[in-house]
């Protein structure tokens, strides 16, 4: 069913009211049970009791609790709600595959719920019945539990792979006539093939670790195989990659990880909206709304874990979305 946009933007300008927006900066400055104060006074976890600054995690919980019960009640149409969702199926299936075959703790390793309940992969996954779960998600969970029961097992990045390439290949197929949406898995499909080129051992490991919906070939990525990385940087000079693979290749050569390149990927939906904040049409509010909220619970972690650590403010103030 299609929601009607006028109403859920109405919603939505009620909500933003209690949006953080930069108080998240000044919480920077102070200690963290002052960061704690200024946080619950501006209703962050709806109402959620802690006994120490130690539990702010809760905080977070309710807060993506709250956030996950708007998707549910106001996304526009089920492109929307599939995008911000299914990820979730496909983390906690892979979870749950992990544990059933290696035995680790299900628990700890599971996200909110997504679109299908867990109780439900966890019921398709012990029976083996995996079609219960769709034919994209169900033949991600074959593939993987075939791989856990061949010879030696499994590697975590061989099961890491099976469910992200499913992942994009889900949404690309849940998301086609939704343009936005469109663009948006291609982007990120593009940003993660990228990431995967560069750190791949070879070409063949490459190729078996591409994600799909991206609009860069095969034959451009492996390119960033090149030792010459000035010319497999070139190589991507005329897409809108450019400056993405020039600061991967940076990092690289100052011996850092990719991880800033990983957060740019991440953040890609956020950026994408706040580019273009004053121009947001039909549904676009709706995303937007959604992705600020989520980069605030993001940044409410990341503060709490420097506060906690000691860190300078100026540094925390580095490390947010």
């Amino acid at each position: 069913m299609v929601k009607d946009a006028t109403y859920t933007n109405g919603v939505i300008a009620v909500k933003e009211k209690y949006l953080l927006k930069d108080k998240i900066f000044k919480m920077c400055e102070g200690g963290a049970e002052e960061a704690l104060r200024a946080l619950t006074d501006s209703g962050f976890g709806r109402g959620t009791e802690i006994a120490s600054v130690y539990e702010y995690e809760k905080l977070v919980a309710a807060d993506e609790e709250a956030i996950d019960g708007f998707i549910r009640e106001y996304a526009p149409a089920r492109a929307e709600a599939e995008y911000l969702l299914a990820p979730r199926d496909f983390h906690n299936a892979k979870a749950l595959v992990k544990a059933h075959f290696t035995g680790l703790d299900a628990d700890k390793l599971l996200a909110p719920e997504g679109l299908i309940p867990v109780s439900h992969i966890l019921q398709c996954i012990e029976e083996g019945k995996y079609d219960g779960l769709g034919k994209i998600l169900g033949g991600a969970v074959k593939e993987a539990a075939d791989a856990f029961s061949k010879d030696g097992g499994a590697s975590g990045a061989e099961i890491g792979n099976i469910f992200e390439k499913a992942l994009y290949s889900h949404l690309f197929n849940a998301c086609a006539r939704n343009p936005l949406l469109k663009r948006l898995i291609a982007v990120k499909a593009d940003m993660t093939n990228i990431l995967t080129a560069l750190r791949s051992v070879d070409r063949q490991y490459a190729l078996n670790s591409f994600v799909s919906g991206g609009k860069l070939s095969n034959e451009t990525l492996l390119k960033l195989l090149n030792d010459d990385r000035e010319r497999a940087a070139h190589s991507l000079d005329n897409t809108p990659y450019a400056e993405f693979v020039k600061k991967c290749f940076a990092d690289r050569s100052e011996g850092l990880p990719l991880t800033e390149a990983e957060r740019l990927c991440e953040n890609y939906e956020i950026q994408y909206f706040s580019a273009k904040k004053y121009d947001l049409i039909k549904n676009q509010p709706f995303l937007y709304y959604v992705f600020r909220r989520r980069a605030e619970n993001a940044n409410v972690r990341i503060l709490f874990v420097c506060l906690l650590a000691g860190m300078r403010d100026s540094e925390i103030k580095k490390r947010l979305r």
